[in-house]
């Protein structure tokens, strides 16, 4: 029987072939017919702020002395170049290889630094050689740029810092140090030491033997790298020892944005760093605070005119000398102490006396253990994202002017994330808000002077910072530091903008209202219409907010619903 032909379905469909498809490529292409992308629109949006604030612009009038101004062939523009910088923060690239590979290979990249699909992209050697060219003046400059742009969105408030440092590996080997006064290697070194004990060839293993014998055998006092003068060799965070460079950062406590940034050797102590960058980030606070005085002289003022007035750090910090440097700045210092055996001698140390006492009580209040927390999380942060998802933590740069350019445009791409959460929100788990605005749970300025829309760390921070200040108030109405409760921020030479006093005056109240009566139900919300969802509010709010505890919940609860009563 024969066999029966297959009917073929109309589905079926002839499978392509390679070699089918080869054919010579057209030599004029149509605009039309290239690919093109929808974008990301994460980088759209970064995008949209840098040109609204007119980054180019800047950029161009900041670089123009360092090229010719007619003759010459076109260079990488300004505003590319520190766009790329900037994709090696937000994509996690750590050298300007992989920059420039990202680039060629990403579409909606090449949207971002404005290149055309028939243009090409930057070499690595043309981004190496343009970072040379601009000096770091002008990367900082851009670092300054990014955070006027954060000041004008009232990001940077400048009265609380937290100071921190951590390493970054060095681009250099320890196998390739040399001695500083004979050059030598390290292993003809310890040949040399061999022969001198009579060993006339010694072998590895002897030449290791007598290296572990010896003490402090890579002093940074004896040893350099050859490649890079500025590397130290220090031990890392991980145990290894290894040549590194030390970055200090100083954060803003009261938003997260980082206000300066230092790179120094990584064999100073923490307490030979801290007046670099705490006299930087102090210059940049007044600097900000004089800008927004001009540009905005009736409104209130959004940076503390006063400067930074208080600095948190951890126990590397803490010595008698450094809290007494600080306190002559007139800047409260919040250090825990080192435990030390035995007692002190002060003898003719009566001012650093005076500095330590001071700060061990101010260490051991509510207040300032709820600082210490905070800096445990902001200062962190900026360092998990900068160095470790930012890779960073491997430099590929050698030299303290090379890594300092590199490292002032990534934490310029930390702080200019912070502005999203203004334009784009960011809620809690949970909270059910919706508009970007209503996504920062409200707290208690600690100035008495108003209300801060601020995040839940935030509001336990200002509780705590408010039931601490009325406990030192004293009998004249007066907080401690001698000025009155309700005074308000006056701008730099022209009155402030008056705040809302009944409003501070009723957050003072419900503070003390649930100080004094802590079994009282809340407030009746009537006034707010359907309240039936309002009446129970620590089941949903007790889930997300666990940390803050139930006293704290129907404090902040109390607080909230007097405000909506009030606005309703």
């Amino acid at each position: 029987m024969e066999r029966e032909a297959k009917i073929p379905d109309s589905s079926d469909m002839g499978m392509g072939r390679r070699e089918g498809q080869q054919k010579q490529e057209d030599i004029w292409i149509a605009s039309a017919e290239l690919a093109q992308s929808p974008g990301h629109p994460f980088y759209q949006r970064l995008n949209d702020l840098l040109d609204g604030a007119m980054f180019d612009e800047f950029a161009e009038g900041l670089c123009g002395k360092f090229y010719a101004p007619r003759m010459g062939r076109p260079s990488l523009a300004p505003g590319i170049y520190f766009r790329s910088l900037l994709v090696g923060y937000f994509e996690g690239i750590d050298s300007e290889r992989g920059i420039a590979w990202r680039l060629a290979d990403s579409l909606a990249l090449r949207q971002f630094v404005r290149i055309g699909l028939t243009e090409q992209t930057p070499d690595h050697s043309t981004i190496s050689r343009t970072r040379r060219l601009i000096d770091v003046e002008t990367h900082r400059a851009v670092f300054s740029w990014a955070l006027e742009l954060l000041a004008d969105r009232g990001f940077i408030q400048g009265k609380r810092v937290g100071i921190d440092a951590t390493t970054l590996e060095a681009s250099a080997a320890m196998r390739s140090i040399v001695r500083r006064d004979t050059g030598e290697s390290y292993e003809e070194f310890l040949t040399r030491l061999a022969k001198a004990s009579g060993i006339k060839t010694p072998t590895r293993e002897q030449l290791a033997r007598l290296d572990r014998r010896r003490k402090k055998r890579t002093s940074n006092k004896e040893w350099k790298s050859p490649t890079d003068a500025d590397a130290r060799v220090t031990k890392m965070k991980d145990g290894r020892t290894h040549l590194a460079h030390k970055a200090e950062h100083a954060v803003d406590l009261d938003t997260g944005a980082v206000v300066a940034m230092t790179l120094q050797e990584a064999d100073k102590g923490d307490t030979a760093t801290l007046d670099v960058t705490l006299q930087e980030a102090g210059e940049t606070v007044a600097d900000l605070a004089v800008r927004e005085a001009e540009l905005h002289p009736e409104a209130r003022a959004k940076v503390n005119i006063k400067g930074i007035e208080e600095m948190v750090a951890d126990k590397g910090y803490h010595s008698g000398a450094a809290l007494e440097r600080v306190k002559r700045n007139l800047v409260r210092t919040y250090i825990p102490e080192r435990q030390q055996k035995g007692r002190r001698n002060w003898e003719g140390k009566a001012a650093e006396q005076q500095a330590v006492y001071a700060n061990r009580r101010r260490v051991q209040g509510i207040y300032g253990k709820s600082l210490l927390r905070r800096r445990g999380e902001l200062v962190e942060r900026s360092f998990a994202h900068c160095y470790d998802t930012g890779g960073m933590r491997l430099t590929h740069l050698r030299k303290h002017d090379n890594i300092l350019k590199r490292l002032l445009i990534h934490v310029a791409g930390f702080n200019l994330s912070l502005t999203f959460r203004k334009m784009l929100g960011a809620a809690p788990r949970g909270s059910g808000t919706t508009s970007a605005e209503g996504r920062f749970l409200p707290s208690c300025d600690r100035s008495g002077t108003g209300m801060t829309l601020q995040g839940p760390a935030n509001a336990r921070f200002s509780i705590h910072a408010d039931k601490q200040r009325r406990n030192r108030r004293n009998r004249s109405g007066q907080d401690a530091t001698g000025e009155s409760l309700l005074t308000p921020r006056a701008a730099k030479g022209t009155p402030a903008q008056a705040p809302d006093f009944e409003l501070a005056k009723q957050t003072r109240e419900s503070f003390r209202f649930f100080d004094q009566n802590q079994d009282e139900k809340p407030p009746d919300l009537g006034l707010l219409g359907d309240s039936s969802g309002l009446q129970r509010p620590f089941s949903g709010l007790q889930r997300h907010y666990a940390p803050w505890g139930t006293s704290r919940l129907r404090c902040w609860y109390k607080f909230t619903s007097a405000k909506a009563a009030q606005s309703h």
